[in-house]
C-alpha cells in the first residue's frame, strides 16, 4: 500500500525541504512542491534531489513556479497569475508520495484558500516543529487548525537540537504521535540525509 506524505511547517525556514529529504530518502518515496516561489535556478525541487541517494525517487515539476520569493499569493500577483487549486493535480504513481507545502499551513494561495486546502483527508501529515521562542504557541496553533479542519492523521517531526521541556509540553497537549528529531548538523550532505532516513525509517513506516 501506498501512502501519500504531505510535509508542513509551523511557519517559514523550520526545515520543511531537509525534513522532506529524509522523508523522501527513508521511504524511496517519489516527491512533488506543487508551489515553488522564488530561487526558480535551485529550487526545493532541485535541492532534495541532490540530497537523494536512492535510484528509485522521482521528482515532479512544480504546478506553480514563481519568480518572487513571497508569500504565493503575492509572488503570483507580481506574475500575473491567480492559483487556482483545480490547476494542481497530484502526480499519478504507485510509488509513495512527499508533497511539501509552502511555508506555514495558513499561507495565502489566493483570496480564498490556503496552504491547508491542498491536504486531504487520506494523507498523512508531518508538521515539522523548529524550536524558537513563539514556536510552542505556534505549533499548538497550526495543530488547532488541521483538526479544526477534521485531519487527525498528523504526526510531528522536531527539526533542531532537542529542546525537552519545549518537546514534553507541545506532545502532552497535542498528543500527536513523535516521528523524532533531526539535530541540528553543521553541513547537509547526501550522507547526513541517508544517515538520519535509515534512523527514522521504522517510525515513518508505522506512522
Amino acid at each position: 500500500m501506498t501512502n501519500t506524505y504531505f510535509i508542513t511547517g509551523i511557519g517559514t525556514e523550520v526545515g520543511k525541504t531537509i525534513i522532506s529529504a529524509v522523508v523522501t530518502e527513508a521511504l524511496q518515496a517519489d516527491y512533488f512542491k506543487p508551489i515553488q516561489a522564488g530561487e526558480l535556478e535551485y529550487s526545493d525541487t532541485d535541492k532534495v534531489k541532490a540530497l537523494i541517494s536512492n535510484s528509485k525517487s522521482k521528482f515532479f515539476n512544480n504546478a506553480y513556479a514563481l519568480k518572487t520569493p513571497m508569500s504565493p499569493h503575492a509572488a503570483a500577483e507580481i506574475d500575473e497569475v491567480t492559483i487556482d487549486l483545480k490547476s494542481i493535480s497530484r502526480p499519478k504513481t504507485q510509488n509513495h508520495l512527499v508533497i511539501e507545502g509552502a511555508g506555514g499551513l495558513m499561507v495565502p494561495l489566493n483570496d480564498k484558500d490556503c496552504i491547508i486546502d491542498l491536504i486531504e483527508k487520506t494523507d498523512k501529515i508531518i508538521l515539522v516543529s523548529r524550536h524558537y521562542l513563539g514556536s510552542i504557541n505556534h505549533t499548538l496553533l497550526s495543530v488547532e487548525a488541521l483538526k479544526n479542519r477534521g485531519f487527525s492523521n498528523i504526526g510531528i517531526l522536531f527539526n533542531g537540537n532537542e529542546h525537552p521541556t519545549t518537546e514534553r509540553i507541545i506532545l502532552e497537549k497535542t498528543q500527536l504521535l513523535c516521528l523524532g528529531r533531526i539535530p541540528e548538523e553543521s553541513q547537509i550532505s547526501k550522507e547526513i540525509i541517508l544517515k538520519h532516513a535509515k534512523r527514522l525509517k521504522l517510525n515513518l513506516e508505522n506512522f
